[in-house]
């Protein structure tokens, strides 16, 4: 008797590949799957019933459906790449501490003074006033943005 290809097995590696791999690229561009990686949890869940369905299949008609030996390895790497996600944003992320010093939206930024692309001094007020003094009409303003982040 031939054997069968153990596509449950491979659907659920395909879909727990993209859904370790898409939140980065894909889904932490947007507010509702940034904040709370929902769609990735599913993905992820749905890979892994796919997964165990393609695994127990494999186990329990081995004459009929391929996918043992190199089906438990992918399932082990999948676990483990599921395990460093879970870990990575919700207990990593979790540690990185609260900056309430940081300026909020629309508050007047403190002066600072910091080096541009050449390498010279560059401070805030220099910034904003230097359209004034080129001969506009209007002040320029600058667009700072506050990346919070743990280095």
């Amino acid at each position: 008797m031939k054997r069968r290809w153990n596509m449950s097995l491979w659907i659920g590696v395909l879909i727990l590949f993209f859904g370790l791999g898409s939140y980065v690229p894909i889904f932490s561009r947007y507010p509702v799957t940034r904040d709370f990686p929902w769609a990735n949890i599913l993905l992820l869940l749905v890979g892994g019933f796919f997964m165990a369905r393609g695994l127990t299949r494999a186990f329990r008609q081995p004459d009929v459906y391929r996918g043992r030996i190199l089906g438990t390895g992918l399932a082990v790497l999948c676990l483990v790449g599921c395990t460093l996600f879970v870990y990575g944003l919700f207990f990593l992320v979790r540690q990185i501490p609260p900056s309430p010093d940081a300026p909020k939206i629309g508050q007047k930024a403190p002066e600072f003074s910091l080096p541009d692309q050449n390498g010279k001094a560059v401070t805030l007020s220099e910034l904003i006033s230097s359209g004034a003094q080129s001969g506009d009409a209007k002040p320029r303003g600058a667009l700072l943005i506050f990346y919070r982040g743990h280095w």
